[in-house]
Protein backbone atom coordinates (compact mmCIF):
# COMPACT_ATOMS: atom_id res chain seq x y z
CA UNK A 1 0.00 0.00 0.00
CA UNK A 2 0.99 3.55 -0.75
CA UNK A 3 1.75 5.32 2.77
CA UNK A 4 1.08 8.86 0.99
CA UNK A 5 -1.70 9.22 -2.20
CA UNK A 6 -1.35 12.57 -2.88
CA UNK A 7 2.21 12.48 -2.65
CA UNK A 8 2.97 9.38 -4.76
CA UNK A 9 0.15 11.12 -7.43
CA UNK A 10 2.09 14.25 -7.33
CA UNK A 11 5.48 12.48 -8.08
CA UNK A 12 4.08 10.32 -10.54
CA UNK A 13 1.75 12.53 -12.96
CA UNK A 14 1.54 16.65 -13.77
CA UNK A 15 -1.11 19.22 -13.90
CA UNK A 16 -2.31 19.21 -17.90
CA UNK A 17 -5.66 18.54 -19.75
CA UNK A 18 -7.03 15.74 -21.89
CA UNK A 19 -7.19 16.66 -25.79
CA UNK A 20 -11.56 16.61 -25.37
CA UNK A 21 -11.91 18.64 -22.96
CA UNK A 22 -8.92 21.48 -22.86
CA UNK A 23 -10.34 23.86 -20.15
CA UNK A 24 -10.22 20.71 -17.88
CA UNK A 25 -6.84 20.31 -15.22
CA UNK A 26 -5.61 17.02 -14.49
CA UNK A 27 -3.49 14.85 -13.01
CA UNK A 28 -2.27 12.80 -16.02
CA UNK A 29 0.49 10.73 -16.30
CA UNK A 30 2.21 10.47 -19.85
CA UNK A 31 5.30 9.72 -21.59
CA UNK A 32 7.69 11.19 -19.79
CA UNK A 33 6.98 9.73 -16.41
CA UNK A 34 7.76 6.72 -14.60
CA UNK A 35 4.50 5.39 -13.84
CA UNK A 36 3.48 5.48 -17.80
CA UNK A 37 6.23 3.12 -18.02
CA UNK A 38 5.93 0.60 -15.00
CA UNK A 39 5.20 -2.80 -15.75
CA UNK A 40 1.76 -4.88 -13.44
CA UNK A 41 5.04 -6.74 -11.40
CA UNK A 42 6.55 -2.84 -10.85
CA UNK A 43 3.11 -1.97 -9.76
CA UNK A 44 2.24 -5.09 -7.90
CA UNK A 45 5.64 -4.57 -6.08
CA UNK A 46 4.78 -1.59 -4.83
CA UNK A 47 1.48 -2.33 -3.72
CA UNK A 48 0.01 -0.62 -6.77
CA UNK A 49 -3.35 -1.07 -8.37
CA UNK A 50 -3.40 -0.37 -12.29
CA UNK A 51 -2.98 3.44 -12.51
CA UNK A 52 -6.82 3.73 -14.53
CA UNK A 53 -7.10 7.11 -12.62
CA UNK A 54 -3.79 8.62 -14.26
CA UNK A 55 -5.37 8.14 -17.78
CA UNK A 56 -8.37 10.05 -19.21
CA UNK A 57 -9.60 7.72 -21.20
CA UNK A 58 -11.68 8.20 -23.91
CA UNK A 59 -14.88 7.12 -22.69
CA UNK A 60 -14.73 8.99 -19.88
CA UNK A 61 -13.27 12.17 -21.50
CA UNK A 62 -16.27 11.68 -24.22
CA UNK A 63 -19.13 11.94 -21.18
CA UNK A 64 -17.38 15.52 -20.15
CA UNK A 65 -17.56 16.53 -23.60
CA UNK A 66 -21.28 15.55 -23.97
CA UNK A 67 -21.96 17.60 -20.34
CA UNK A 68 -19.95 20.50 -20.74
CA UNK A 69 -22.14 20.88 -24.54
CA UNK A 70 -24.90 20.07 -22.58
CA UNK A 71 -25.61 21.46 -19.31
CA UNK A 72 -29.02 20.99 -18.97
CA UNK A 73 -27.77 16.92 -18.92
CA UNK A 74 -26.75 18.17 -15.35
CA UNK A 75 -27.68 21.55 -14.08
CA UNK A 76 -29.39 21.13 -9.97
CA UNK A 77 -29.26 17.71 -10.71
CA UNK A 78 -27.16 15.08 -8.20
CA UNK A 79 -24.64 12.71 -10.19
CA UNK A 80 -22.95 10.01 -9.67
CA UNK A 81 -19.42 9.40 -11.40
CA UNK A 82 -19.58 5.26 -11.47
CA UNK A 83 -15.80 3.57 -11.62
CA UNK A 84 -14.49 7.40 -12.05
CA UNK A 85 -10.98 7.07 -12.19
CA UNK A 86 -9.42 10.50 -11.87
CA UNK A 87 -13.22 11.84 -11.37
CA UNK A 88 -12.89 13.69 -15.07
CA UNK A 89 -17.14 13.15 -15.72
CA UNK A 90 -17.56 14.13 -11.85
CA UNK A 91 -15.45 17.45 -12.54
CA UNK A 92 -17.21 18.40 -15.70
CA UNK A 93 -20.54 18.04 -13.85
CA UNK A 94 -19.88 20.31 -11.54
CA UNK A 95 -18.53 22.74 -13.61
CA UNK A 96 -21.65 22.52 -15.78
CA UNK A 97 -24.15 23.22 -12.81
CA UNK A 98 -24.81 20.28 -10.79
CA UNK A 99 -26.46 20.47 -7.36
CA UNK A 100 -24.14 17.43 -6.15
CA UNK A 101 -21.43 15.38 -7.91
CA UNK A 102 -20.37 11.92 -6.08
CA UNK A 103 -17.25 10.03 -7.69
CA UNK A 104 -17.17 6.65 -6.99
CA UNK A 105 -14.17 4.15 -7.57
CA UNK A 106 -12.46 1.17 -5.10
CA UNK A 107 -8.74 2.65 -5.69
CA UNK A 108 -7.22 4.92 -2.90
CA UNK A 109 -4.88 6.04 -5.21
CA UNK A 110 -8.07 6.38 -7.73
CA UNK A 111 -9.99 8.94 -4.89
CA UNK A 112 -6.72 10.73 -3.78
CA UNK A 113 -6.63 11.62 -7.38
CA UNK A 114 -10.60 12.81 -7.00
CA UNK A 115 -9.63 15.23 -4.85
CA UNK A 116 -6.59 16.74 -6.33
CA UNK A 117 -8.19 17.16 -9.90
CA UNK A 118 -11.37 18.56 -8.32
CA UNK A 119 -9.10 21.15 -6.36
CA UNK A 120 -7.31 22.24 -9.41
CA UNK A 121 -10.39 22.94 -11.20
CA UNK A 122 -12.11 25.08 -8.33
CA UNK A 123 -15.15 22.15 -7.33
CA UNK A 124 -16.32 20.24 -5.06
CA UNK A 125 -16.68 16.63 -5.58
CA UNK A 126 -17.96 13.76 -3.08
CA UNK A 127 -15.50 10.70 -2.91
CA UNK A 128 -16.90 7.19 -2.66
CA UNK A 129 -14.54 3.95 -2.16
CA UNK A 130 -17.66 1.40 -2.22
CA UNK A 131 -18.42 -1.26 -4.57
CA UNK A 132 -21.29 0.19 -5.24
CA UNK A 133 -21.83 -2.79 -7.65
CA UNK A 134 -21.78 -5.01 -4.68
CA UNK A 135 -25.84 -6.99 -4.08
CA UNK A 136 -24.94 -6.16 -0.08
CA UNK A 137 -25.04 -2.63 -0.95
CA UNK A 138 -27.69 -0.88 0.91
CA UNK A 139 -29.71 1.29 -1.15
CA UNK A 140 -28.69 0.06 -4.91
CA UNK A 141 -28.29 2.12 -7.64
CA UNK A 142 -30.84 4.25 -7.27
CA UNK A 143 -29.84 5.35 -3.96
CA UNK A 144 -29.13 9.03 -4.43
CA UNK A 145 -28.68 10.01 -8.09
CA UNK A 146 -30.94 11.57 -10.45
CA UNK A 147 -28.37 10.56 -13.22
CA UNK A 148 -25.52 8.06 -13.30
CA UNK A 149 -22.34 8.43 -16.08
CA UNK A 150 -20.19 5.80 -16.61
CA UNK A 151 -16.90 5.83 -18.93
CA UNK A 152 -15.18 3.46 -20.73
CA UNK A 153 -16.10 0.05 -18.08
CA UNK A 154 -16.81 -2.06 -20.38
CA UNK A 155 -13.04 -3.48 -21.01
CA UNK A 156 -13.61 -6.97 -19.33
CA UNK A 157 -16.21 -9.22 -20.07
CA UNK A 158 -16.98 -10.12 -16.23
CA UNK A 159 -16.97 -6.34 -15.51
CA UNK A 160 -19.32 -5.20 -18.23
CA UNK A 161 -21.69 -7.89 -17.02
CA UNK A 162 -21.97 -6.32 -13.74
CA UNK A 163 -21.83 -2.74 -14.71
CA UNK A 164 -24.39 -3.08 -17.26
CA UNK A 165 -26.75 -5.19 -15.58
CA UNK A 166 -26.07 -2.52 -12.66
CA UNK A 167 -26.81 0.51 -15.13
CA UNK A 168 -29.89 -1.04 -16.45
CA UNK A 169 -31.39 -1.74 -13.04
CA UNK A 170 -30.70 2.28 -12.39
CA UNK A 171 -32.49 3.24 -15.40
CA UNK A 172 -35.57 0.97 -14.83
CA UNK A 173 -36.10 3.24 -11.37
CA UNK A 174 -36.15 6.53 -13.43
CA UNK A 175 -32.69 7.61 -12.77
CA UNK A 176 -31.03 9.23 -16.14
CA UNK A 177 -27.54 6.79 -16.81
CA UNK A 178 -24.99 7.73 -19.27
CA UNK A 179 -22.60 5.20 -20.85
CA UNK A 180 -19.38 6.50 -22.63
CA UNK A 181 -17.91 3.68 -25.22
CA UNK A 182 -15.17 4.21 -27.45
CA UNK A 183 -16.27 0.11 -29.15
CA UNK A 184 -14.89 -1.76 -26.32
CA UNK A 185 -15.40 -5.53 -27.12
CA UNK A 186 -17.90 -6.05 -24.15
CA UNK A 187 -20.10 -3.22 -24.41
CA UNK A 188 -23.62 -3.79 -24.89
CA UNK A 189 -24.90 -3.89 -28.92
CA UNK A 190 -28.42 -2.96 -27.86
CA UNK A 191 -30.92 -1.60 -24.81
CA UNK A 192 -29.17 2.34 -25.57
CA UNK A 193 -29.64 5.23 -27.47
CA UNK A 194 -27.09 6.95 -28.87
CA UNK A 195 -26.84 10.79 -27.65
CA UNK A 196 -23.36 12.15 -29.13
CA UNK A 197 -20.19 11.22 -31.22
CA UNK A 198 -16.58 11.97 -30.34
CA UNK A 199 -13.31 11.04 -32.70
CA UNK A 200 -10.80 10.99 -29.37
CA UNK A 201 -7.00 11.51 -29.95
CA UNK A 202 -5.22 8.41 -27.48
CA UNK A 203 -1.61 7.60 -27.17
CA UNK A 204 -0.64 4.45 -28.85
CA UNK A 205 0.90 3.65 -25.72
CA UNK A 206 -2.74 2.79 -24.66
CA UNK A 207 -4.82 2.27 -27.83
CA UNK A 208 -4.15 0.91 -30.98
CA UNK A 209 -4.85 3.56 -33.00
CA UNK A 210 -4.64 7.42 -32.87
CA UNK A 211 -8.23 8.57 -32.89
CA UNK A 212 -10.90 6.64 -30.63
CA UNK A 213 -14.50 7.59 -32.38
CA UNK A 214 -16.35 7.23 -29.09
CA UNK A 215 -20.35 7.34 -28.35
CA UNK A 216 -21.71 8.74 -25.45
CA UNK A 217 -25.38 6.56 -25.33
CA UNK A 218 -28.00 6.77 -22.60
CA UNK A 219 -28.94 3.30 -21.02
CA UNK A 220 -31.75 1.83 -21.38
CA UNK A 221 -34.31 0.25 -19.17
CA UNK A 222 -33.37 -3.75 -18.96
Amino acid sequence: MIDNPEDFILRNTRLGAAPLVPELALYLADAVMPLWEMTEADLERQGVPPPYWAFAWPGGQAVARLILDRPELVKARRVLDLGAGGGIAAIAAMRAGALRATANDIDSLALAAIALNAAANGVTVDPLGQDLLDDSVQGGPARDWDIILAGDLCYEKPMAGRVMGWLRTAASTGTTVLLGDPGRAYAPADGLYKLGDFAVPVSRDLEDRDIRHTAVWQVLPG
